[in-house]
């Protein structure tokens, strides 16, 4: 396993830039210098943009198969995975739900197969952007700087705030505001995990296999099981005037809300 590093620093940050745009340049100097996991069983096009990232400012590491993939992954933190669909030992999509058991790193699919840009194109499966071949690696590099400014805040984040409600990811605790009162919402893990999951995209539909995998990924539980957490996590928070949430989503299962 051998890390590429960048070869050269942008000329804008090494004599500090302009003060128009401080802040985007600010910015791109903290992504540079990221770690970006390629996955791609075909060299020649891991090594094409490997060449691209790297010249770009990023350092890279290379997996060729599922399996290794997730060992790099455990070992070395990756800042953004770059996962083909097709791959040996484990496929991307297998990868991508064992990465989502394991946390919000961000991921941006690849794929040359129709039905996988189906299934791909709602991003409902956890994955944050994809890519069809053949691409021009230029832009798959604008698409991962892209994704790492707009996922920065997330994988920060501790808190997330919804209408009455309140997450805290930390200590694993809901907080709903009613009547200048602060309520300790009595969750389960598992309703906990639903619940958090599905406040990260609010108005997403996911179906009953998308939310136990996400959530409940060590459980032998058959789908069905998601509709009692659902079912309990709605008549917990409709006990204290907390009424709309987690609504059905015909022929796919459900949102955590309805857009408004």
């Amino acid at each position: 396993m051998e890390i590429a590093k960048a070869g050269f620093v942008r000329n804008s940050a090494a004599q500090g830039g302009k003060a128009e745009g401080k802040t985007e340049e600010t910015q791109d100097i903290r992504l540079d210098n990221s770690l970006v996991l390629i996955v791609e069983d075909e060299p020649a096009i891991a090594q094409i943009l490997e060449g691209y990232l790297t010249r770009d400012g990023f350092r890279t590491v290379r997996a060729g198969d599922g399996e290794t993939a997730l060992q790099h992954h455990a070992l070395l933190k990756p800042d953004i995975v770059l996962l083909d669909v097709r791959l040996p030992k484990l496929d991307g999509f297998g990868v991508l739900g064992r990465l989502r058991q394991a946390g919000s790193t961000p991921i941006i699919m690849v794929t040359a197969v129709a039905d996988d840009i189906d299934r791909l194109s709602g991003l409902r499966l956890g994955a944050d952007d994809y890519v069809v071949k053949p691409f021009n690696p230029q832009e798959v590099v604008a698409r991962v700087r892209a994704v790492l400014r707009r996922t920065q805040g997330d994988r920060a984040e501790t808190i997330r705030r919804f209408g009455t409600l309140e997450v805290d990811f930390n200590s694993y605790t809901v907080f709903v505001s009613s009547d200048e009162r602060r309520i300790a919402l009595p969750l389960t893990l598992s309703e906990f995990r639903i619940l958090a999951y599905m406040i990260r995209h609010p108005t997403q539909a996911f179906s009953r296999a998308d939310i136990l995998d996400a959530c409940l990924p060590e459980s032998d539980a058959l789908v069905r099981t998601v509709d009692t957490h659902i079912s309990n996590l709605r008549r917990k928070l409709e006990e204290i005037g907390q009424a709309g949430f987690f609504p059905a989503v015909r022929g796919i299962g459900y949102r955590f809300s309805d857009p408004r």
